[in-house]
Formats: C-alpha cells, structure tokens, sequence
C-alpha cells in the first residue's frame, strides 16, 4: 500500500498492533546500553519506538503515514516520554552519516530493488560500534507459515540482509525464528520471522 492507504488502515480503531514492542525487538534490544540516538525506520504507530525512550533512547520515529506518526505521538504522550516524529518515503530518504547508535527495521517489506537501498542507507546511518537490527517476515513464511505478506517480492531471508550489511557491519545473527500467533478462528500457527542483527565498523 501507498502512504494514503495506510493512511486509511490506521485511521481503524484505536491501534491496528499492540502498544507492547515486538518480541524480537524487545529480546535483542533489552541489555543494549543506550547510547544517544537512534531510529525507528517504518516505526508505525509506535510500539517499539517509545518502548526504545523508555529505555533512554532519543528516538526518532520514521513512517510515511502521518496518521501512525500522529498516534504513536500520542503513545509516548501517554507513556511519558518524547519521541521526534519524522514523515518520510524511505525509498527517498537521504540517511544522515553516522548519527545513530542504533537503527531499527521492523516489519518493512519492499521489492527488493527498493528494501536493498534501504539497507544500505540503514547502516550508512549508524556509527561505528552502533547497531543494527532487521525483524521482518521470511521468505519461507508463506510456503512454511502463517500470515504476513504472500508476495515472494516483498519478502526477504536473513542471508538477503546480512549480505547486503556484511560490506559495513559484522553480523552477529542472522536466522529464521518461529513466532506463536492465532489465526482468526483462535487456533494457534507459527509464523517465520527473518531476524538480522549486525554491529557498524
């Protein structure tokens, strides 16, 4: 979808995901030591990127939909803490060198020929020792999963991400994980969740 359709999905009800952050986020992220700034890029409506100030991140929130920046604005209201808001197209956005010790990409799926540059912009962003982090949905998800993207084109494999930041980071991890989720009808599936995390040099 466009920024006007997501625009339209944000405006039902009151948040479309929980306030909670993503299991992932939260398992790799909770023993990183804030360390100045950092940026949640595709932040939605902000689960992850207030959960991030709470932890003493100055974060600042990218989406291109004005109305998830406008509630995840709320959200931090709501928590107590500040977040900058920053509506942007990431396949134009121009990344800031070296300015954050912590770049986060949750649940951003693109054609490849655009999510690649965005990979690229990603670590061009962080400093030297910052990190990086991508939870997306794998590749394998529709064929070996639940729910999530169906279009091959969108979808990704750690080894797509970690290649494209190898060039600038060290990998640190790069697997397929299992997610618990239930379907609509209350029975519980498994979802396949790409998980990359990588340090700048």
């Amino acid at each position: 979808m466009d920024a006007a359709g997501w625009d339209q999905r944000y405006r039902v009800g009151e948040l479309v995901w929980r306030a909670e952050p993503n299991r992932f986020v939260e398992e790799e992220l909770r023993d990183l030591e804030p360390s100045g700034r950092a940026v949640d890029l595709a932040a939605g409506e902000g689960r992850n990127a207030v959960w991030l100030a709470e932890r003493g991140w100055e974060v600042d929130a990218m989406d291109f939909s004005g109305v998830a920046l406008e509630k995840a604005g709320r959200l931090a209201a709501d928590r107590g803490v500040r977040l900058r808001t920053v509506q942007a197209d990431l396949t134009a956005w121009t990344a800031p060198e070296a300015t954050y010790g912590l770049a986060l990409i949750s649940y951003l799926h693109l054609p490849w020929r655009q999510m690649a540059p965005v990979l690229s912009r990603a670590a061009a962003c962080v400093r030297v020792g910052g990190t990086l982090l991508l939870v997306g949905h794998d590749a394998a998800n529709p064929a070996r999963g639940h729910g999530g993207p169906q279009d091959p084109d969108v979808l990704y494999t750690p080894r797509q991400v970690a290649d494209v930041w190898r060039p600038h980071a060290d990998i640190v991890r790069a697997e397929t994980l299992a997610r618990p989720v239930t379907d609509a009808e209350g029975v519980g599936r498994t979802a396949l969740d790409a998980l990359v995390r990588a340090v700048r040099r």
